[in-house]
């Protein structure tokens, strides 16, 4: 996973990556546009390439759609398009655009994308009437034409049960939230996935689920420590958001979500990450030596997951150059014992 810097650094990180072992990379749209880091990966790396995620309500169906369409062209058909909603005051206030309903938004969003896809190959007139979005006029000399690559897969960021069902029913792949523990995937996201894909009559398995992990490797430890703690900020500041409280009451601990936004509202951000204690902690991240690394990896997420991604292995990359061989060994070891 990335967060994208200047395009020529994404472009090089994109480079080592593929050159060390790693099968993919995940860029996420905050500061930077996620769709130009794509774009800066796919001429330097033959590697696949998703966006996780990218905005989707400030962009129109169409320029989505379009952005899609030439990345999977210059990937050779290895980019996957992830989109989410991203939270109220952000599309509200920093993108200035409609944000309600975004589940019913999210699903013909999704709708209305496949079916541009259909319209650039040729297969269909344009002509998509939804509640929130209707497009119609698509002249010869404005559409991109077909390309000789699948139409790219679709992929929705989803937390709880309503959009993961949706998710089930009509998109690719899911992007399960970095506050993820194998209790959460088991007993949330794989059955709600599995209901809306039988809703819909399709294979759950048809609808990859996209895993982020917080890791801290290290050979000692106190090279593992301030990955550990940087784990339990992100989970303290993911936890912040009322939504996902659930996430922690499935393990016990009950409570954690209000105390975290306690500290919050107090301006004590230490104390927030001290709410996450290290047993909650070990739920959400894999603390181990590098050897072991893969291991815990593939035990942690096998049968749970069809794409893992790390969380911070390009912030790791920065601090010290040499990880990325050491990831590339690890990623190269759990793709080679799970096929792939």
């Amino acid at each position: 996973m990335t967060m994208g810097t200047s395009l020529r650094q994404t472009g090089a990180l994109a480079k080592e990556a593929a050159d060390a072992g790693f099968s993919g990379a995940l860029v996420t749209e905050s500061g930077r546009t996620a769709y130009l880091s794509c774009a800066a990966i796919a001429l330097a790396a033959d590697i696949d390439i998703l966006t996780g995620i990218a905005v989707a309500f400030p962009r129109s169906p169409m320029i989505t759609a379009s952005n899609a369409w030439e990345l999977a062209e210059a990937s050779n058909g290895r980019f996957r398009l992830g989109i989410g909603t991203q939270v109220r005051a952000h599309i509200e206030r920093r993108y200035s655009s409609e944000f309600d309903p975004p589940g019913p938004r999210l699903r013909e969003y999704v709708e209305a994308v496949r079916h541009i896809f259909k319209a650039f190959r040729g297969d269909e007139k344009l002509d998509f009437q939804g509640t929130y979005w209707q497009m119609s006029l698509l002249p010869a000399a404005w559409s991109p034409g077909p390309i000789p690559v699948p139409d790219p897969p679709i992929d929705i960021a989803a937390v709880n049960p309503w959009m993961l069902r949706m998710a089930g029913e009509v998109a690719d792949g899911v992007h399960v939230h970095p506050l993820n523990s194998p209790t959460y995937l088991r007993e949330t996201v794989q059955p709600s996935v599995a209901e809306g894909a039988k809703a819909a009559g399709r294979d759950p398995s048809d609808v990859q689920l996209i895993v982020p992990v917080f890791t801290a490797p290290g050979d000692t430890p106190e090279a593992r420590a301030p990955w550990w703690e940087r784990a339990r900020f992100q989970v303290a500041f993911y936890g912040s958001t009322p939504n996902y409280g659930f996430i922690f009451d499935q393990l016990g601990a009950e409570g954690t979500t209000p105390r975290i936004r306690e500290k919050q509202k107090a301006g004590d951000f230490n104390g927030m990450a001290q709410v996450v204690d290290d047993d909650l902690l070990a739920h959400f991240c894999i603390a181990c030596p590098w050897d072991e690394l893969s291991d815990r990896l593939v035990d942690r997420l096998d049968g749970l997951a069809d794409r893992a991604v790390s969380y911070f292995t390009s912030a790791m990359a920065a601090e010290d150059p040499s990880s990325l061989a050491k990831w590339g060994e690890v990623a190269r070891d759990v793709v080679q014992r799970t096929g792939g």
